[in-house]
């Protein structure tokens, strides 16, 4: 790049504040996980611009390494495939990973209320971009990491309206804003990705709308595709156009220190693998998944509220947050020897808690607890639908526990260390065909590293 289009650097940083709601975050452009994302700050605000109309370039270097010391490969009969663990997470015994090297490039809109333009786009490569390029289909393990992979994470135009207080208009893709989590590791309160997470629709495309009604109060509302999928959302008979709707609010206090946001999503037709884990079965009558688009009807809906709250008297070190979930499908199915109802409800909850020591080191803990009245939710360890009621099975759950502490060595360079331990209670095996068959509930023990270098 020439330096003349360069007109000056910014110092770089790598905050690991996660959970107060600081200025919007462009990472997360959805109204979205202002808490969760506000991370992204150290990679947005300290960018390089490449010319006054701000046009600016930054990223991210993750590498990791995790260690699984059931040494279970993350295959469909593993308990690591239980947990909730995506591809990289899930590796057998110790294995270096490179998470993902992170390219953004943005025309932000300014803070003023009069017609302008900008545009995003958020480009992914490594390992765990194996996992969002592929979620909607397929049976992936650990095996399937690939450093070389591609992965589009956002890519949209942006248009502000003055109108009121001002309406942006996003269209294109983007991140969905459910959660305290979102796709970039670095930005989230630990290295592995929560159950909720990996049971929430992460990215979606379509056209997202935002108001700020005052400073306390911010709505959203967008309509899409379908949650992770390229294509529309149809019925079993492949004629309908399906769309999915989302709106939100978030609720700030006056003193700015917390935060409160719900999410609401409906779809006219079953979403593409919106809700379940990477792996899942082949789909038979015994072991059975919910079916991708085209071979069963129904509407799902997802409701999402989360929050955060930074105590004033421990002046920004001391910070909570909470995650909770309910989603549920309800329709039919129609497959090759199988005819049944599809009913699957799954819901969950997490609390999470940091404190930060001083400026070089923080410690962070993370509890979710996920449960479903099938075992639908978990992709391969259950019958998601059945022409018989035995099919359904009422008391699915998985918990995991994380301690992360945050050392940040420099301005742009941050290091994280990470244990966790799961388990569960009725996992089904999908290679016995039982439940609590030969597999274990747990507890299935990890421990990680990360380095993460800014730009």
């Amino acid at each position: 790049m020439d330096s003349g289009f360069i007109t000056k650097w910014r110092s770089l940083c790598v905050v690991t504040l996660w959970i107060i709601d600081l200025p919007t975050s462009s990472f997360s452009q959805v109204a979205p996980k202002e808490s969760a994302q506000e991370v992204s700050k150290c990679i947005d605000s300290n960018s390089l611009s490449l010319d006054p109309e701000r046009i600016k370039l930054s990223g991210y270097v993750d590498f990791g390494y995790s260690y699984n010391f059931t040494g279970s490969s993350g295959g469909a009969t593993d308990y690591s495939s239980v947990n909730g663990r995506i591809l990289t997470d899930t590796a057998q015994r110790g294995d270096f990973n490179l998470y993902a090297v992170k390219f953004a490039l943005e025309k932000e809109l300014t803070s003023e209320n009069r017609f302008q333009a900008g545009f995003r786009i958020d480009i992914m490569i490594g390992e765990d971009s194996a996992y969002f390029a592929n979620r909607s289909g397929g049976s992936l393990s650990n095996t399937d990491s690939n450093s070389n992979s591609l992965f589009t994470e956002q890519a949209f135009t942006t248009f502000r309206i003055p109108v009121g207080n001002g309406l942006n208009l996003k269209f294109g893709k983007t991140e969905a804003p459910l959660g305290l989590e979102g796709m970039d590791r670095p930005t989230n309160p630990c290295i592995t990705y929560g159950l909720l997470f990996n049971v929430m629709p992460i990215w979606f495309i379509g056209m997202v709308s935002n108001y700020t009604f005052d400073p306390l109060l911010k709505a959203t509302f967008w309509i899409d595709n379908g949650s992770n999928t390229d294509n529309n959302i149809t019925s079993s008979s492949g004629t309908s156009d399906g769309v999915a709707f989302g709106g939100g609010l978030v609720v700030t206090a006056p003193s700015g220190n917390a935060n409160w946001k719900n999410y609401l999503i409906y779809g006219t037709s079953i979403f593409s693998n919106s809700h379940i884990s990477s792996n899942k079965p082949s789909l038979t009558p015994s072991a059975a998944t919910i079916p991708p688009e085209g071979e069963a009807s129904g509407f799902p809906i997802i409701y999402n509220s989360n929050g955060s709250w930074a105590p004033l008297c421990f002046e920004n070190r001391l910070y909570f947050g909470v995650n909770a979930l309910l989603g549920n499908i309800q329709g039919s199915v129609s497959l090759p020897g199988v005819n049944g109802v599809l009913n699957d409800c799954w819901y969950g909850a997490g609390l999470y808690a940091k404190y930060y020591f001083n400026d070089f080191f923080s410690l962070q803990g993370r509890g979710e607890f996920l449960g479903s009245n099938t075992a639908g939710v978990f992709g391969n360890q259950g019958t998601a639908f059945s022409s018989s009621p035995t099919g359904h099975l009422t008391g699915n759950n998985i918990w995991e526990s994380t301690l992360t502490a945050n050392f940040n060595l420099s301005a742009d360079c941050l290091i994280r260390a990470e244990y966790r331990m799961d388990w569960g209670s009725n996992i089904y095996n999908t290679k016995t065909g039982n439940h609590n068959g030969s597999v274990s509930g747990g507890p299935a023990y990890y421990a990680g590293a990360e380095v993460v270098y800014s730009f």
